[in-house]
């Protein structure tokens, strides 16, 4: 299993060779840096506990500065651990790009959900409407009936659906395809959506599902080509002679 972390910066498109259309969410992905090595021997379990984004010293407190000086870097924002078999290698203070993934990986992308703030049952639980008809229940939009143990006293199961606060919860869309990774400019193209608002920080690992690769169609490059201006040879340059004109003899002096 492969992971980075990165920011969700919003959805786009781009489009195949053949002309198809594909849905992607921008996710930058600054280098990451290896802050701690979790071994079995030490800490019972394998993991890498990545770094993402600096943070002024005058920000951060005397633990996290010295913990982030172990491994010759900056205190960071977000600090999380990955169960990365496949990057066991690294060493404390290594740096991970976007290039870890390439075109056609499958990930499980894992972010913070947007929040809703209140929300009734049927927003928030799919619940069923009331009955509108004529002369019906005024009972729409409410909860309804609570008593789903067939006692009579009032009391409210643990876990019943009831409104409330919608959202701010960890979660994780799966199965989605990595189009694009370009780690000079430092961003990564997924399939699909993935959760949390704008800007909000999500993890990317390798899928938990069987299939962990799939093939992928070239996109569509807009860059511009210059065009390749041929240089006319130079031409050579011809120096005209000028004549050199003979002396003439000088005369003897008895013919004076």
């Amino acid at each position: 299993m492969k992971g980075i972390l990165g920011r969700k910066l919003g959805m786009t498109q781009v489009f195949t060779e053949n002309g198809a259309l594909i849905p992607v969410t921008v996710i930058e992905v600054q280098p990451n840096v290896v802050l701690q090595k979790k071994t079995n021997e030490i800490d019972g379990y394998e993991a890498l506990q990545l770094g993402y984004e600096d943070v002024k010293e005058q920000r951060a407190n005397k633990p996290s500065i010295g913990h982030a000086k172990k491994a010759n870097t900056a205190p960071k924002k977000y600090i999380r651990e990955i169960k990365a078999d496949e990057m066991m290698d690294q060493e404390v203070g290594a740096l991970i790009k976007a290039d870890v993934f390439e075109a056609g990986d499958v990930v499980d992308v894992t972010g913070i959900s947007k929040g809703k703030g209140y929300s009734g049952t049927i927003k928030r639980y799919n619940a069923h409407r009331g009955p509108e008809s004529h002369g019906g229940s005024k009972n729409v939009r409410h909860i309804g009936s609570l008593a789903t143990t067939g006692r009579n006293n009032g009391r409210i199961e643990k876990n019943t659906p009831m409104p409330g606060h919608l959202g701010v919860d960890t979660t994780t869309n799966q199965n989605l395809t990595v189009i694009k990774v370009d780690a000079e400019e430092g961003y990564i193209l997924v399939k699909g959506n993935v959760p949390g608002p704008r800007k909000g920080l999500v993890i990317i690992k390798t899928t938990v599902k069987p299939v962990k690769k799939v093939a992928v169609e070239e996109l569509i490059s807009y860059a511009k080509e210059e065009p390749v201006v041929e240089e006319a040879p130079a031409e050579e340059e011809v120096v005209e002679e000028t004549p050199v004109e003979e002396a003439a003899p000088a005369e003897n002096e008895e013919g004076k």
